[in-house]
């Protein structure tokens, strides 16, 4: 029987919440509460950075209350301005619809859909005349939204801001009214939204709700995660990349990574955490890719690795990606340099990073080092495997 009075599942991990006491007091009701959490479909696939909340929405999910699941088809056309430093595209409302397919499936990987509370905002701003967005464009002045870190930023900078972008607080804030949140959660640079949402249900006469944020993390390389970084880890990776990507992760991050995006209690993770990195990061990847993959994909998952880079052996053919020499583009009689085959599959990212590669001696064929990244590579007529630095590995299969 779950208790719905416990602080904990809120607490773990959480970086700001606003105000406890409140939270304390509708605890003590022992209701389920209302938590809201939103998602703009900007981009058609989702990270483990987007998992954080997510993961806590559902260890909320699983405590009893009710998760309210807003999908920003209206706000995503004005773009979230948080942590921008630019101004970005405005998406159409096919664009949103596109991504819309797949952020529901992938967030359905992790919460129980079927129990959770799923709102497009289009529901009420579509609804809204010119005179309903002057009214909420005047519960704010100027002054108040210039006074967020990010437009001082781009302020200072002299990037452009749109007006449209002081919308999307409004809006988002707008959101918590419509479901009566009683709590948000979100990740800290949407601490001046959550805040909000907050002003306008008091100034609907609602109760105010808690504001509650996660952490940030960063991509493999100590940036912020972005597909277009390189550097994510993402939910519909295979066991294989998924485990792997993590394996590179750097050992300073892990007790973040194992207290957002797995459930082991803090004793469990302090005697981990005690132990040798390697174990200790082995553990990571195998929990997060276990809970997205499942548990025997995981294992598989992890003895491959082993095989691979443990005891350097290279992955088993079938399980190495395939790409169709029959999909490359131009590829003559005389051949393809070998650079040129290297970006067609997608090792490298271009033309100067292959050579590049190629001459620092990290790319392989059939076992052997490549030294000339000029050498023209004929389309296979037998299974060839393409290998760069420890881990990237292409199959290219005999024409039919």
């Amino acid at each position: 029987m779950t208790d719905l009075t416990d602080d904990a599942p809120f607490k773990r991990g959480t970086i700001d919440l606003i105000e406890e006491g409140e939270l304390a007091k509708r605890l003590a009701e022992g209701r389920p509460l209302r938590i809201k959490f939103g998602m703009d479909p900007s981009s058609p696939d989702l990270h483990l950075g987007h998992a954080i909340p997510l993961l806590k929405l559902r260890a909320l999910q699983e405590a009893g209350h009710q998760i309210v699941l807003i999908v920003g088809d209206a706000t995503a056309m004005v773009g979230d301005p948080s942590g921008r430093n630019k101004l970005r595209p405005q998406l159409t409302r096919e664009d949103v619809e596109a991504n819309l397919v797949t952020y529901t499936e992938q967030a359905g990987a992790v919460l129980d859909l079927e129990r959770t509370e799923v709102r497009r905002n289009s529901e009420w701003f579509d609804r809204m005349d010119f005179g309903a967005i002057l009214k909420l464009a005047s519960r704010m002045t100027v002054a108040q939204m210039i006074e967020r870190d990010t437009f001082q930023k781009r302020m200072q900078a002299r990037e452009p801001i749109g007006i449209h972008e002081f919308l999307y607080p409004l809006m988002q804030g707008w959101d918590s009214v419509e479901v009566r949140a009683d709590v948000e959660i979100g990740g800290t640079d949407q601490l001046f939204n959550l805040l909000v949402g907050r002003d306008l249900q008091r100034g609907e006469k609602q109760r105010g709700q808690v504001c509650l944020t996660l952490p940030l993390i960063n991509g493999l390389d100590g940036r912020k995660m972005s597909k277009s970084y390189g550097n994510a880890v993402g939910l519909t990776d295979s066991a294989t990349d998924m485990f792997g990507k993590i394996m590179s992760l750097e050992d300073g991050v892990m007790e973040t990574w194992f207290t957002l995006l797995t459930s082991l209690d803090d004793a469990e993770r302090a005697t981990v955490l005690a132990g040798h990195p390697r174990a200790a990061k082995a553990r990571l990847a195998e929990e997060i890719t276990g809970f997205f993959r499942g548990a025997p994909a995981a294992t598989e998952a992890r003895a491959a690795f082993d095989s691979q880079f443990r005891d350097k052996r290279r992955p088993k053919d079938e399980d190495i990606q395939v790409w169709d020499v029959q999909t490359g583009v131009g590829w003559p009689d005389a051949g393809v340099s070998l650079a040129e085959v290297l970006v067609m599959s997608s090792l490298a990212k271009s033309k100067s990073e292959a050579r590049r590669l190629v001459q620092q001696g990290g790319v392989r064929m059939d076992d052997l080092v490549m030294t000339d990244p000029l050498l023209l590579v004929k389309r296979p007529r037998e299974r060839m495997i393409l290998q760069v630095g420890k881990r990237r590995f292409r199959r290219f299969e005999p024409l039919g």
